[in-house]
Protein backbone atom coordinates (compact mmCIF):
# COMPACT_ATOMS: atom_id res chain seq x y z
CA UNK A 1 0.00 0.00 0.00
CA UNK A 2 2.95 2.36 0.68
CA UNK A 3 4.04 2.00 -2.96
CA UNK A 4 0.67 3.21 -4.38
CA UNK A 5 0.88 6.59 -5.99
CA UNK A 6 -1.59 8.99 -4.32
CA UNK A 7 -2.35 10.58 -7.64
CA UNK A 8 -3.47 7.23 -9.10
CA UNK A 9 -5.68 6.62 -6.10
CA UNK A 10 -7.30 10.00 -6.52
CA UNK A 11 -7.78 9.33 -10.21
CA UNK A 12 -9.45 5.99 -9.50
CA UNK A 13 -11.75 7.58 -6.96
CA UNK A 14 -12.71 10.27 -9.46
CA UNK A 15 -13.44 7.67 -12.12
CA UNK A 16 -15.64 5.67 -9.74
CA UNK A 17 -17.45 8.84 -8.71
CA UNK A 18 -18.04 9.78 -12.34
CA UNK A 19 -19.44 6.32 -13.07
CA UNK A 20 -21.78 6.52 -10.07
CA UNK A 21 -22.90 10.00 -11.06
CA UNK A 22 -23.52 8.89 -14.64
CA UNK A 23 -25.45 5.83 -13.40
CA UNK A 24 -27.65 8.04 -11.28
CA UNK A 25 -27.94 10.76 -13.92
CA UNK A 26 -28.72 8.82 -17.09
CA UNK A 27 -31.84 6.64 -17.17
CA UNK A 28 -33.12 4.59 -20.10
CA UNK A 29 -36.78 3.55 -19.79
CA UNK A 30 -37.90 0.54 -21.91
CA UNK A 31 -41.02 0.56 -24.06
CA UNK A 32 -44.39 0.04 -22.25
CA UNK A 33 -42.72 0.89 -18.90
CA UNK A 34 -43.36 3.84 -16.59
CA UNK A 35 -40.83 5.07 -13.98
CA UNK A 36 -41.93 7.26 -11.06
CA UNK A 37 -39.29 9.78 -9.94
CA UNK A 38 -39.17 11.32 -6.48
CA UNK A 39 -37.11 14.44 -5.73
CA UNK A 40 -36.01 14.68 -2.15
CA UNK A 41 -38.69 12.21 -1.12
CA UNK A 42 -41.54 13.92 -3.01
CA UNK A 43 -43.17 12.88 -6.27
CA UNK A 44 -41.53 14.72 -9.14
CA UNK A 45 -42.59 13.19 -12.48
CA UNK A 46 -43.26 9.99 -14.40
CA UNK A 47 -40.80 8.91 -17.06
CA UNK A 48 -42.05 7.11 -20.16
CA UNK A 49 -40.05 5.10 -22.68
CA UNK A 50 -36.78 6.78 -23.78
CA UNK A 51 -33.56 8.37 -22.45
CA UNK A 52 -33.80 10.69 -19.45
CA UNK A 53 -31.36 12.73 -17.31
CA UNK A 54 -31.78 12.84 -13.53
CA UNK A 55 -30.23 15.07 -10.92
CA UNK A 56 -27.84 12.84 -9.05
CA UNK A 57 -28.39 12.33 -5.34
CA UNK A 58 -31.57 14.41 -5.57
CA UNK A 59 -33.78 12.51 -8.00
CA UNK A 60 -34.55 8.89 -7.18
CA UNK A 61 -36.41 6.14 -9.01
CA UNK A 62 -39.17 5.33 -6.54
CA UNK A 63 -41.40 2.96 -8.56
CA UNK A 64 -41.31 1.17 -11.91
CA UNK A 65 -44.48 -0.24 -13.50
CA UNK A 66 -45.12 -2.52 -16.43
CA UNK A 67 -47.86 -0.89 -18.54
CA UNK A 68 -48.65 -4.06 -20.49
CA UNK A 69 -51.62 -6.34 -19.72
CA UNK A 70 -50.82 -8.67 -16.85
CA UNK A 71 -52.27 -12.08 -16.00
CA UNK A 72 -52.44 -12.68 -12.24
CA UNK A 73 -53.35 -16.09 -10.89
CA UNK A 74 -56.03 -16.15 -8.19
CA UNK A 75 -55.38 -19.02 -5.81
CA UNK A 76 -57.97 -21.72 -5.22
CA UNK A 77 -60.47 -20.89 -2.53
CA UNK A 78 -63.57 -22.39 -0.93
CA UNK A 79 -66.95 -21.01 -1.95
CA UNK A 80 -70.38 -22.03 -0.64
CA UNK A 81 -73.21 -22.05 -3.18
CA UNK A 82 -76.78 -20.96 -2.53
CA UNK A 83 -77.80 -24.56 -1.82
CA UNK A 84 -74.96 -24.94 0.76
CA UNK A 85 -72.52 -26.95 -1.35
CA UNK A 86 -68.84 -26.18 -0.83
CA UNK A 87 -66.79 -25.92 -4.02
CA UNK A 88 -63.17 -25.04 -4.73
CA UNK A 89 -62.72 -22.29 -7.36
CA UNK A 90 -59.64 -20.69 -8.87
CA UNK A 91 -59.21 -18.25 -11.73
CA UNK A 92 -57.08 -15.67 -13.51
CA UNK A 93 -57.33 -11.85 -13.52
CA UNK A 94 -56.26 -9.85 -16.56
CA UNK A 95 -55.49 -6.22 -15.66
CA UNK A 96 -53.41 -3.28 -16.85
CA UNK A 97 -51.76 -0.30 -15.15
CA UNK A 98 -53.05 2.87 -16.81
CA UNK A 99 -51.89 5.43 -14.22
CA UNK A 100 -48.42 4.92 -12.78
CA UNK A 101 -48.85 7.68 -10.15
CA UNK A 102 -52.08 6.12 -8.76
CA UNK A 103 -50.58 2.63 -8.87
CA UNK A 104 -47.62 3.91 -6.86
CA UNK A 105 -49.37 6.00 -4.24
CA UNK A 106 -52.95 4.72 -4.33
CA UNK A 107 -52.20 1.34 -2.77
CA UNK A 108 -49.16 -0.46 -1.43
CA UNK A 109 -49.44 -3.63 -3.59
CA UNK A 110 -52.09 -3.55 -6.32
CA UNK A 111 -51.45 -7.16 -7.38
CA UNK A 112 -52.16 -8.51 -3.90
CA UNK A 113 -55.14 -6.20 -3.48
CA UNK A 114 -56.64 -7.27 -6.83
CA UNK A 115 -56.35 -10.97 -6.05
CA UNK A 116 -57.85 -10.56 -2.58
CA UNK A 117 -60.74 -8.51 -3.90
CA UNK A 118 -61.32 -11.06 -6.67
CA UNK A 119 -61.56 -13.86 -4.10
CA UNK A 120 -64.01 -12.04 -1.86
CA UNK A 121 -66.14 -10.98 -4.84
CA UNK A 122 -66.12 -14.52 -6.21
CA UNK A 123 -67.31 -15.93 -2.88
CA UNK A 124 -70.13 -13.41 -2.81
CA UNK A 125 -71.25 -14.12 -6.38
CA UNK A 126 -71.07 -17.91 -6.06
CA UNK A 127 -73.06 -17.71 -2.82
CA UNK A 128 -76.00 -16.30 -4.78
CA UNK A 129 -76.09 -19.16 -7.33
CA UNK A 130 -77.11 -22.79 -6.95
CA UNK A 131 -74.60 -25.52 -7.72
CA UNK A 132 -76.24 -26.63 -10.98
CA UNK A 133 -76.03 -23.09 -12.36
CA UNK A 134 -72.42 -22.40 -11.39
CA UNK A 135 -71.29 -24.31 -14.50
CA UNK A 136 -73.97 -22.79 -16.74
CA UNK A 137 -73.44 -19.19 -15.61
CA UNK A 138 -69.65 -18.92 -15.70
CA UNK A 139 -69.84 -15.89 -17.95
CA UNK A 140 -72.21 -14.16 -15.56
CA UNK A 141 -69.86 -14.87 -12.63
CA UNK A 142 -66.86 -13.59 -14.61
CA UNK A 143 -68.67 -10.41 -15.62
CA UNK A 144 -69.76 -9.69 -12.05
CA UNK A 145 -66.22 -10.13 -10.72
CA UNK A 146 -64.81 -7.85 -13.44
CA UNK A 147 -67.42 -5.17 -12.75
CA UNK A 148 -66.72 -5.15 -9.00
CA UNK A 149 -62.94 -5.23 -9.44
CA UNK A 150 -62.92 -2.48 -12.05
CA UNK A 151 -64.92 -0.14 -9.82
CA UNK A 152 -62.63 -0.78 -6.83
CA UNK A 153 -59.37 -0.64 -8.82
CA UNK A 154 -60.02 2.70 -10.51
CA UNK A 155 -58.39 4.72 -7.66
CA UNK A 156 -55.41 2.41 -7.92
CA UNK A 157 -54.73 3.37 -11.52
CA UNK A 158 -55.74 -0.08 -12.79
CA UNK A 159 -58.07 -1.28 -15.53
CA UNK A 160 -59.47 -4.77 -14.97
CA UNK A 161 -60.00 -6.25 -18.42
CA UNK A 162 -61.48 -9.65 -17.62
CA UNK A 163 -61.65 -12.50 -15.15
CA UNK A 164 -61.79 -16.16 -16.10
CA UNK A 165 -62.71 -19.08 -13.84
CA UNK A 166 -60.12 -21.79 -14.40
CA UNK A 167 -61.55 -24.73 -12.43
CA UNK A 168 -64.49 -25.58 -10.20
CA UNK A 169 -63.74 -28.61 -8.05
CA UNK A 170 -66.61 -30.41 -6.33
CA UNK A 171 -66.53 -32.73 -3.29
CA UNK A 172 -66.35 -36.44 -4.10
CA UNK A 173 -69.82 -37.08 -2.65
CA UNK A 174 -71.32 -34.42 -4.91
CA UNK A 175 -69.44 -35.82 -7.89
CA UNK A 176 -70.87 -39.29 -7.21
CA UNK A 177 -74.38 -37.88 -6.88
CA UNK A 178 -74.01 -35.88 -10.10
CA UNK A 179 -72.65 -38.93 -11.90
CA UNK A 180 -75.65 -40.99 -10.78
CA UNK A 181 -77.98 -38.21 -11.83
CA UNK A 182 -76.33 -37.94 -15.23
CA UNK A 183 -76.44 -41.72 -15.66
CA UNK A 184 -80.14 -41.76 -14.78
CA UNK A 185 -80.77 -38.90 -17.20
CA UNK A 186 -78.92 -40.72 -19.99
CA UNK A 187 -80.90 -43.91 -19.30
CA UNK A 188 -84.13 -41.92 -19.30
CA UNK A 189 -83.25 -40.32 -22.61
CA UNK A 190 -82.32 -43.71 -24.05
CA UNK A 191 -85.65 -45.16 -22.88
CA UNK A 192 -87.57 -42.23 -24.31
CA UNK A 193 -85.65 -42.48 -27.56
CA UNK A 194 -86.33 -46.23 -27.75
CA UNK A 195 -90.02 -45.70 -27.06
CA UNK A 196 -90.18 -42.97 -29.67
CA UNK A 197 -88.45 -45.20 -32.18
CA UNK A 198 -90.78 -48.10 -31.44
CA UNK A 199 -93.80 -45.82 -31.73
CA UNK A 200 -92.57 -44.44 -35.03
CA UNK A 201 -91.93 -47.97 -36.28
CA UNK A 202 -95.46 -49.07 -35.36
CA UNK A 203 -96.89 -46.00 -37.03
CA UNK A 204 -94.89 -46.71 -40.18
CA UNK A 205 -95.98 -50.36 -40.18
CA UNK A 206 -99.65 -49.45 -39.64
CA UNK A 207 -99.47 -46.84 -42.37
CA UNK A 208 -97.88 -49.41 -44.67
CA UNK A 209 -100.60 -51.98 -43.87
CA UNK A 210 -103.28 -49.33 -44.38
CA UNK A 211 -101.82 -48.31 -47.72
CA UNK A 212 -101.51 -51.96 -48.71
CA UNK A 213 -105.17 -52.56 -47.83
CA UNK A 214 -106.18 -49.50 -49.84
CA UNK A 215 -104.12 -50.67 -52.79
CA UNK A 216 -105.60 -54.18 -52.59
CA UNK A 217 -109.15 -52.83 -52.38
CA UNK A 218 -108.49 -50.51 -55.30
CA UNK A 219 -107.06 -53.42 -57.27
CA UNK A 220 -110.06 -55.61 -56.39
CA UNK A 221 -112.40 -52.79 -57.37
CA UNK A 222 -110.66 -52.34 -60.71
CA UNK A 223 -110.70 -56.11 -61.20
CA UNK A 224 -114.45 -56.30 -60.58
CA UNK A 225 -115.08 -53.34 -62.84
CA UNK A 226 -112.97 -54.89 -65.57
CA UNK A 227 -114.72 -58.26 -65.16
CA UNK A 228 -118.14 -56.60 -65.22
CA UNK A 229 -117.21 -54.59 -68.28
CA UNK A 230 -115.86 -57.78 -69.89
CA UNK A 231 -119.03 -59.71 -69.12
CA UNK A 232 -121.19 -56.85 -70.36
CA UNK A 233 -119.16 -56.67 -73.51
CA UNK A 234 -119.35 -60.43 -73.89
CA UNK A 235 -123.15 -60.40 -73.48
CA UNK A 236 -123.38 -57.53 -75.93
CA UNK A 237 -121.24 -59.33 -78.50
CA UNK A 238 -123.20 -62.58 -78.04
CA UNK A 239 -126.49 -60.74 -78.39
CA UNK A 240 -125.27 -58.93 -81.48
CA UNK A 241 -123.95 -62.18 -82.94
CA UNK A 242 -127.23 -63.97 -82.17
CA UNK A 243 -129.24 -61.16 -83.70
CA UNK A 244 -127.03 -61.14 -86.75
CA UNK A 245 -127.35 -64.93 -87.06
CA UNK A 246 -131.14 -64.75 -86.79
CA UNK A 247 -131.19 -61.97 -89.33
CA UNK A 248 -129.14 -64.01 -91.78
CA UNK A 249 -131.34 -67.05 -91.18
CA UNK A 250 -134.43 -64.93 -91.79
CA UNK A 251 -133.02 -63.63 -95.04
CA UNK A 252 -132.03 -67.14 -96.11
CA UNK A 253 -135.55 -68.46 -95.46
CA UNK A 254 -137.01 -65.84 -97.77
CA UNK A 255 -134.84 -67.07 -100.60
CA UNK A 256 -136.12 -69.80 -102.97
CA UNK A 257 -135.67 -73.18 -101.32
CA UNK A 258 -134.90 -71.57 -97.98
CA UNK A 259 -137.78 -73.21 -96.12
CA UNK A 260 -136.86 -76.66 -97.36
CA UNK A 261 -133.23 -76.11 -96.29
CA UNK A 262 -134.34 -75.09 -92.82
CA UNK A 263 -136.57 -78.11 -92.52
CA UNK A 264 -133.71 -80.35 -93.55
CA UNK A 265 -131.40 -78.69 -91.04
CA UNK A 266 -133.91 -79.11 -88.26
CA UNK A 267 -134.36 -82.78 -89.10
CA UNK A 268 -130.60 -83.32 -89.02
CA UNK A 269 -130.25 -81.64 -85.64
CA UNK A 270 -133.17 -83.62 -84.27
CA UNK A 271 -131.71 -86.92 -85.34
CA UNK A 272 -128.19 -86.02 -84.09
CA UNK A 273 -129.32 -84.96 -80.64
CA UNK A 274 -131.49 -88.03 -80.28
CA UNK A 275 -128.52 -90.17 -81.20
CA UNK A 276 -126.38 -88.48 -78.58
CA UNK A 277 -129.07 -89.03 -75.98
CA UNK A 278 -129.12 -92.69 -76.85
CA UNK A 279 -125.34 -92.95 -76.37
CA UNK A 280 -125.34 -91.25 -73.00
CA UNK A 281 -128.15 -93.21 -71.29
CA UNK A 282 -128.99 -96.90 -71.09
CA UNK A 283 -132.61 -96.17 -70.36
CA UNK A 284 -134.61 -93.66 -72.38
CA UNK A 285 -138.15 -92.42 -72.47
CA UNK A 286 -139.17 -92.16 -76.13
CA UNK A 287 -141.56 -89.46 -77.19
CA UNK A 288 -144.76 -90.50 -78.88
CA UNK A 289 -143.82 -88.60 -82.04
CA UNK A 290 -140.53 -90.47 -82.48
CA UNK A 291 -142.05 -92.58 -85.27
CA UNK A 292 -142.97 -89.52 -87.20
CA UNK A 293 -139.80 -87.50 -87.58
CA UNK A 294 -141.22 -85.79 -90.58
CA UNK A 295 -144.18 -84.62 -88.56
CA UNK A 296 -141.89 -83.14 -85.93
CA UNK A 297 -139.87 -81.39 -88.56
CA UNK A 298 -143.01 -80.12 -90.19
CA UNK A 299 -144.22 -78.80 -86.86
CA UNK A 300 -140.99 -76.93 -86.31
CA UNK A 301 -141.15 -75.59 -89.84
CA UNK A 302 -144.69 -74.41 -89.16
CA UNK A 303 -143.46 -72.51 -86.08
CA UNK A 304 -140.76 -70.93 -88.17
CA UNK A 305 -143.28 -69.86 -90.82
CA UNK A 306 -145.46 -68.29 -88.16
CA UNK A 307 -142.51 -66.37 -86.75
CA UNK A 308 -141.63 -65.16 -90.20
CA UNK A 309 -145.21 -63.99 -90.86
CA UNK A 310 -145.21 -62.22 -87.51
CA UNK A 311 -141.98 -60.48 -88.49
CA UNK A 312 -140.00 -61.83 -85.53
CA UNK A 313 -137.30 -63.55 -87.54
CA UNK A 314 -136.98 -60.76 -90.01
CA UNK A 315 -136.90 -58.11 -87.37
CA UNK A 316 -134.09 -59.82 -85.57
Amino acid sequence: MENIDPSLLVTALVVVLVIVVLAKTARIVPQRTAVVIERLGKYSRTLNAGFHILVPFIDKVAYQHNMMEQAIDVSQQSCVTKDNIQVQVNGVIYLQVIDAFAASYGITDYRYAATQLAQTTLRSVVGQIELDKTFEERNKINEEVVRTLDEAAEPWGLKVLRYEIADIDLPSTILDALEKQMRAERERRATVAGAEGEREAKIKVSEGMRQEAINLSEAEKLKQINEAEGKAREIELIANATAEGLRVIGEAIEQPGGSEAVSLRIAEQYVREFGNLAKANNTMILPAELSNVGGAVAGLASVLDQAKKAGVVKGV
